[in-house]
C-alpha cells in the first residue's frame, strides 16, 4: 500500500476527531450520519468492488442489525459490549443463510435472489408484530458500558468514528492478505481460480458473511443514533442507494466508498433543503437522479477517478 493511501485516511480521521468537540449539534449529527453510511458503503464495497458480487439486498443486514439492537435493549437499555456483537452476529447469520443459497446463482439471477431475500426480511418486520409492524419500534435507553454511554452525543460521535476507522482498517488489511488476493482473482476470472484449486464458493460465502456483519455494525450504530427503527431500513431503495454510493465514489477503492457516501448524503441534503433549492426541493429525487447520471456519465471511474486526475503522483 502506498504511503499516501495510508496517510490520507489517517489524517482525515484525526482531523474529524479533533474537530468533533467544536461542531454544533446539527453538524455533529450530520457527520455521524455520513460516517455510519460510510461503514454501510464499505461493507458493500467488500462484495461489489473486491469480490465482484452485485447485491440488491444488502439493506436487509443493515436493518437486522438495527432491529436486534433495539429488541435486545428492552425497556431498560442494554450493555454495549453485548448488543454490538449480537447485532453483528444476527446480521452475519442471516447473511450466511442468504449467501449459502444465493451464491449458487450468478449474474442477474444472483441480484434478483438477494433482492428477494431482502424483501422477505422487510415483510417479516412490516407485516408482523415482531418489530412493531410498519410503525417500527423505539429504543428507550441507548446502549452503555460504564462511561461509554451512547446517550452522550460526544461519546456516540467517537464510537462511530472509531467504528469507521476499524472497518476501513480491516478491509485495507483484507485487501493485502491472501484472502483479499483470492477475492480479487475471483472478481477477475472465477473459472481460473477454480481451476487453480481455490474453493471459490467458500471464499465468496466468507466475504458475503463478513459484509453482512459489517452492515450489522452500521445498523447498530444507526439504531443507537436515532433511537428508532422501522422496516423502511430494509426496503429495496436503501440497497439501491448504498450501491449508488459505491458506484459514485468508484468501484474497487475503499476511499471511493467513503467519498461516495459523503457525496451522496451531501447531494441528498442539499437538494431536499428548501432554503437552497426552493420549490425544487419537493422534487429532490428527480434532481438527485439527474445529477448522479451526469456524474456517472462524465466520471466512469467515479469520484475517486477525478481525485486521481487532479493528483499526478496518484495517477502515476
Amino acid at each position: 500500500m502506498k504511503k499516501t493511501a495510508f496517510l490520507v485516511p489517517v489524517l482525515c480521521a484525526v482531523l474529524i476527531g479533533v474537530a468533533g468537540p467544536f461542531m454544533g449539534n446539527y453538524v455533529s449529527d450530520f457527520v455521524v450520519k455520513i460516517m455510519i453510511l460510510s461503514i454501510f458503503a464499505l461493507s458493500l464495497e467488500l462484495l461489489v468492488g473486491m469480490t465482484g458480487l452485485v447485491s440488491l439486498g444488502h439493506a436487509a443486514f443493515y436493518g437486522i442489525g438495527a432491529y436486534v439492537t433495539v429488541l435486545a435493549s428492552g425497556s431498560e437499555g442494554g450493555n454495549f459490549a453485548l448488543l454490538l456483537p449480537l447485532a453483528m452476529a444476527a446480521a452475519a447469520l442471516y447473511a450466511l443463510f442468504v449467501g449459502a443459497l444465493s451464491l449458487r446463482t450468478r449474474g442477474v439471477y444472483f441480484i434478483m435472489v438477494t433482492l428477494a431475500f431482502a424483501q422477505m426480511a422487510f415483510f417479516v418486520f412490516h407485516d408482523t408484530k415482531v418489530g412493531g409492524g410498519s410503525d417500527g419500534i423505539y429504543m428507550y435507553v441507548r446502549p452503555a458500558l460504564g462511561a461509554l454511554d451512547l446517550e452522550n452525543r460526544t461519546v456516540l460521535f467517537y464510537v462511530v468514528l472509531g467504528s469507521l476507522v476499524f472497518t476501513y482498517g480491516l478491509l485495507a488489511l483484507i485487501r493485502r492478505s491472501r484472502f483479499g488476493a483470492a477475492l480479487a482473482g475471483i472478481r477477475v476470472n472465477e473459472q481460473r481460480m477454480r481451476a487453480a484449486g481455490f474453493s471459490v464458493y467458500a471464499y465468496k460465502l466468507a466475504a458475503f458473511v463478513l459484509a453482512g456483519a459489517l452492515a450489522g455494525l452500521a445498523g447498530f450504530l444507526l439504531a443507537s443514533r436515532d433511537g428508532v427503527v422501522n422496516p423502511e431500513l430494509m426496503a429495496w431503495h436503501n440497497s439501491g442507494e448504498v450501491l449508488l454510493m459505491v458506484i459514485l465514489g468508484g468501484l474497487g477503492h475503499l476511499r471511493g466508498a467513503v467519498i461516495g457516501a459523503i457525496a451522496f448524503t451531501l447531494l441528498k441534503e442539499i437538494f431536499s433543503t428548501h432554503a437552497v433549492m426552493g420549490p425544487m426541493a419537493d422534487h429532490w429525487q428527480l434532481t438527485l437522479g439527474l445529477t448522479i447520471i451526469v456524474f456517472v456519465a462524465l466520471l466512469p471511474k467515479g469520484l475517486i477517478g477525478l481525485v486521481k486526475r487532479l493528483s499526478p503522483k496518484e495517477a502515476a
